[in-house]
C-alpha cells in the first residue's frame, strides 16, 4: 500500500483496533429519499454523534454532508450507480471517477460490482480501472462485492468467491454480504487477502443484526458496512455507538440490546 493510502485509510479505520463502521448513505440514488435520508444533513450528525468512522455517499451529496459536527468523519465517495426503476438494475455504471472524488474531500471511494449479472464484465472492468487511478492517486478502494443474477444464489461459496475477486482486482477493503454464521464468515476472511467488512442487507431486528456483527466480529471482519439497519433505526445515534462498541471493544450482544432498550 502506497503513503497516500497508508495516510488516508486511518481516516475510516480506528487507530486502536484497527477496524471500521462505516454507514453507507448512497440509497437515494437506487431508491430516493427513503426514511432516515430525507434530512441527510442530520442523520450524517447522529451518525458522528454515534462514532461511526465513514460514510458513503453519492458526489451530489457532499456539500449536503461537509460534516458540521465537531467530530469528523472519513468521506467515502461512492462511485457506482443504477436505480430500482432500470430494467437492469443489477448493472452498476460509473458515474464519478478518482480524481473528482478526490476534489470533493474524498478519503476513500467505493464501486458496486455484481458478479453473476448480465453485465459482470463491464463492472469489472470499472473495478480494474478505478483500482489503477487509486493507486495512482493514493486513495483507498472499497469494493461492495455480491453474488448476484438470476442463475446465482447468494452462498457461502459464491461470497468465497466475490470477495476473493474484488481483492484480487485491487481493491483495499471488502465489504459482502454475511454468509449467516461465524463459522462460515471465517471461511470468507480467510479465503480474502484485504480486509472484510460485512453489508446490512435488508432491515432487521436489533438482536437479528447484533448477532449478525458479533458473528462476523469473532469471524475476523474488520468490521460492518450497514446502512438501513443503521440510519433507519429509531435511535440512529445510540445504534451506531452500540455497533461501535461492538466492533471496536467486543461488547456482547446481551449488553448491547440491554443499552438500545434503555
Amino acid at each position: 500500500m502506497n503513503v497516500g493510502k497508508q495516510i488516508r485509510i486511518k481516516r475510516i479505520l480506528n487507530r486502536v483496533s484497527g477496524k471500521t463502521v462505516i454507514v453507507p448513505m448512497d440509497h437515494g440514488v437506487t431508491v430516493g429519499p427513503i426514511p432516515g435520508l430525507e434530512d441527510i444533513d442530520k442523520t450524517v450528525n447522529m451518525i458522528i454523534r454515534g462514532g461511526a468512522n465513514a460514510t458513503v455517499v453519492h458526489k451530489g451529496i457532499v456539500t449536503s454532508t461537509n460534516r458540521t459536527e465537531d467530530t469528523d468523519i472519513g468521506l467515502i465517495i461512492h462511485l457506482s450507480a443504477s436505480t430500482s426503476l432500470s430494467p437492469k438494475s443489477n448493472m452498476k455504471i460509473s458515474v464519478c471517477d478518482v480524481e473528482e472524488a478526490l476534489s470533493l474531500g474524498a478519503d476513500a471511494v467505493s464501486v458496486h460490482v455484481n458478479i453473476g449479472s448480465g453485465a459482470e464484465s463491464i463492472m469489472l472492468e470499472s473495478l480494474g480501472k478505478t483500482a489503477k487511478e487509486c493507486n495512482r492517486w493514493g486513495l483507498p478502494l472499497l469494493a461492495m462485492m455480491y453474488p448476484r443474477g438470476s442463475q446465482v444464489k447468494e452462498n457461502l461459496e459464491t461470497v468465497k468467491l466475490v470477495a476473493r475477486v474484488g481483492a484480487e482486482l485491487g481493491a483495499d477493503i471488502i465489504k459482502c454480504p454475511y454468509t449467516g454464521s461465524a463459522e462460515s464468515f471465517e471461511e470468507v476472511v480467510k479465503g480474502c487477502p484485504v480486509p472484510v467488512v460485512i453489508a446490512g442487507g435488508s432491515k432487521m431486528s436489533d438482536e437479528e443484526t447484533l448477532k449478525m456483527i458479533e458473528g462476523a466480529m469473532k469471524a475476523g471482519a474488520a468490521g460492518l458496512s450497514m446502512g438501513r439497519n443503521a440510519f433507519q433505526h429509531e435511535n440512529p445515534e445510540l445504534f451506531v455507538r452500540v455497533a461501535s462498541e461492538m466492533v471496536h471493544n467486543g461488547m456482547s450482544v446481551a449488553k448491547a440490546l440491554k443499552l438500545l432498550k434503555g
